[in-house]
């Protein structure tokens, strides 16, 4: 046995991990082998997945494939990250909640729900995308929020405190500022910005 495995053996989580699951012990917590993340017993995290030292799955989260969780990134509940997805800085995604293919969520974000996030989607800083909105190949950043039925697509943009709520943004628009698109027949395409989709 190496004697990082050893190390690995002897090392318990702390109080705040444990937390997380209220009345686990450190019995029900292990490091994953691949990057030395805590993992809760019920949780399930492939071997080939990457899961950071401060990094915690927990609930009955998945992380499959080659997935990278990092930083100090939860994901939980039943949410599943898998391909070459990466999670990371201070990231959560949980509930049923899935991201995969080559997305990243990254900073603050929060992904929960039903949300499906895909392609080469990015979500970061402080955004939020809950409900069961689809982000595929687009981008998600600053404080927008994204939420109900919405799809944000095809290269799309959706940042400073923007919030589109069952709606479609996609062919490259870029929706900015304040703005609010809502609506199950609201769809901006084509680069529009806040004074434009106003």
């Amino acid at each position: 046995m190496s004697n990082r495995n050893n190390q690995q053996l002897e090392y318990t989580p702390s109080q705040h991990i444990l937390d997380l699951e209220p009345g686990s012990t450190p019995a029900d917590w292990h490091q994953h082998p691949n990057g030395c993340g805590w993992v809760y017993r019920t949780a399930r995290v492939a071997e080939t997945a990457h899961v950071g030292p401060k990094a915690v799955v927990y609930g009955n989260a998945r992380v499959r494939d080659y997935a990278v969780v990092s930083g100090t990134a939860r994901i939980c509940g039943d949410a599943e990250v898998y391909g070459h997805a990466w999670v990371c800085g201070s990231a959560e995604v949980s509930g049923s909640a899935k991201v995969c293919d080559s997305a990243m969520i990254f900073g603050n974000a929060r992904v929960f729900d039903d949300v499906m996030i895909f392609g080469n989607a990015k979500v970061g800083d402080n955004a939020e995308v809950s409900g069961c909105a689809w982000v595929g190949d687009a981008w998600v950043f600053e404080d927008a929020e994204i939420s109900g039925d919405a799809w944000v697509v095809e290269h799309a943009k959706v940042s400073g405190y923007a919030k589109v709520c069952c709606a479609r943004v996609g062919s490259g628009a870029w929706v900015s500022g304040d703005v609010v698109v809502n609506g199950a027949c609201a769809r901006i395409d084509g680069g529009l910005t806040k004074e434009q989709a106003l």
